[in-house]
């Protein structure tokens, strides 16, 4: 069993190889784009309209990413899909270093956000095919883990490296995980799909070892596999429009709880609260992602999926609800003009009202990327990959993985004219009804998984 673990656990890490240059992808433009702002070259320099584009362009290659990724998955597969992605990542990285105006560098984004697109769709799904049931839950979550390790790594080695030197380091783990991913196996289940069933073997005698009954787990991967393709027609069946929905939604709520618009103005806030080192200030929140999304790998599968749900959900509804008060005492009167941002909020109050509750909006902002470290941020990406039947996982995990980018660029790129119709403290309290509606689709809709394998998964879908 030691020697199963740990070939099983090179598997995974191996893997999330990739989610880490993802994280760097995202942390990457939080350091850079303060430097670009005040480069002398005219030609990279970005004003306030190019700097936002700089940072929400990965999110428009994701969402192409994750729809390439869903092609990839099935037709070459997992592996070979995962070593496909190294390739935009480090061609990406280059044409940013040897850019020479703004569009390479809008250029350079867009690759690695396809990259990182096709990244996180394969790497979830990889995972959950080679783990067995007691740990699925924990190696699943090391997904977001390395995510936000990645963007604190961003945040830290951004504090002392110029942005050509920090885009060489960003390149670094996929390049890393191009050669570890060459002497890893292809997922089972996958190799059952493709009737390559020696090969199946071969890979689970090196995820579990010598010493387990690998005809068996064989035989059940077998016994639910189905070797046809998916038609349209096929959607019409609840077993694989239910977790299609349900993975859809949680894509969605994820995005609605507000995460990128509290994260965009973390440096405003703590510089409210005398933080007046912003880049340490990005450092204290992503130490904040990294501590609890540990912790959630740690004990998902003693507590369970949806008890994290819970638990995050109700505590990313009293933070935004904070938050909004926040902004509510600060500035009771001004708010109610047509078009104010949160940085022109928390600028325009009397710096008596705004020392005096600072500490209200540090604590709310702790307390959201906690919360949401802790459950809404690894939870959802563990269950897509968890809940699809075999043969619609490809085409099922794209439509999430789409859904989840396009509302992230949707919630970055219009949170300014939201605040401009709602009021920014009406913005937050919006954030916090859509976390008490997250909870109660928990409550209703999203099953268990803890503790199941994915062919007793599957068969709850289609029982129900």
């Amino acid at each position: 069993l030691r020697v199963q673990n740990k070939k099983l656990y090179l598997a995974a890490f191996a893997a999330v190889l990739g989610p880490l240059s993802f994280g760097f992808v995202l942390g990457y433009s939080s350091p850079v784009i303060p430097e670009l702002r005040e480069i002398g070259d005219p030609e990279l320099r970005l004003d306030s309209n190019q700097a936002t584009w700089f940072g929400s362009v990965v999110t428009l290659g994701a969402a192409a990413g994750g729809i390439l990724g869903g092609y990839l998955v099935d037709k070459v597969g997992r592996k070979l899909s995962l070593m496909l992605c190294s390739l935009p990542y480090v061609f990406g990285y280059i044409v940013i270093i040897s850019a020479q105006n703004v569009w390479m560098l809008y250029f350079g984004r867009m690759l690695t956000g396809l990259a990182s697109g096709i990244t996180s769709l394969v790497v979830p799904v990889y995972i959950s095919e080679i783990s067995h049931s007691k740990v699925r839950g924990m190696l699943g979550s090391c997904v977001q883990l390395m995510v936000v390790t990645g963007i604190l790594g961003a945040y830290v080695a951004g504090i002392t490296l110029k942005w050509r030197w920090l885009a060489v380091l960003c390149s670094f783990p996929s390049c890393i995980m191009l050669l570890f991913m060459s002497f890893m196996p292809e997922t089972p289940r996958f190799l059952l799909n493709q009737n390559k069933r020696l090969e199946a073997i071969a890979a689970l005698r090196f995820l579990r070892g010598p010493h387990v009954d690998h005809e068996w787990e064989c035989r059940q991967i077998e016994a639910s596999v189905q070797k046809e393709g998916i038609n349209n027609s096929e959607f019409k069946n609840p077993s694989i429009y239910r977790p299609l929905l349900i993975g859809v939604a949680l894509m969605f709520f994820q995005q609605v709880t507000g995460i990128n618009a509290v994260m965009f103005y973390a440096e405003t806030i703590f510089e409210d609260a005398n933080f007046k080192d912003s880049r340490m200030a990005s450092v204290v929140v992503g130490s904040i992602q990294v501590c609890f999304t540990a912790v959630a790998a740690l004990i998902i599968d003693k507590t369970g999926r949806k008890v994290l749900l819970y638990i995050s959900g109700i505590i990313m509804a009293l933070s935004t609800a904070l938050f909004g008060l926040y902004f509510r005492m600060v500035l009771p009167n001004r708010n109610n003009s047509s078009n104010h941002g949160v940085c022109f909020t928390l600028n325009s109050a009397s710096s008596g009202t705004e020392s005096s509750i600072s500490w209200l909006a540090v604590v709310s902002l702790g307390l959201f990327v906690a919360g949401f470290a802790l459950g809404w941020g690894p939870v959802p990406w563990l269950v897509i990959s968890e809940i699809f039947p075999l043969k619609a996982r490809g085409i099922s995990s794209a439509a999430c993985v789409l859904t989840n980018w396009v509302m992230a660029f949707l919630v970055t790129k219009e949170f300014h004219d939201l605040i401009g119709f709602l009021t920014s403290y009406g913005t937050f309290w919006l954030f916090s009804a859509f976390c008490c509606i997250n909870v109660t689709f928990t409550a209703f809709y999203v099953p268990e998984t803890k503790g199941q394998t994915l062919e007793q998964i599957e068969a709850y879908f289609r029982r129900s």
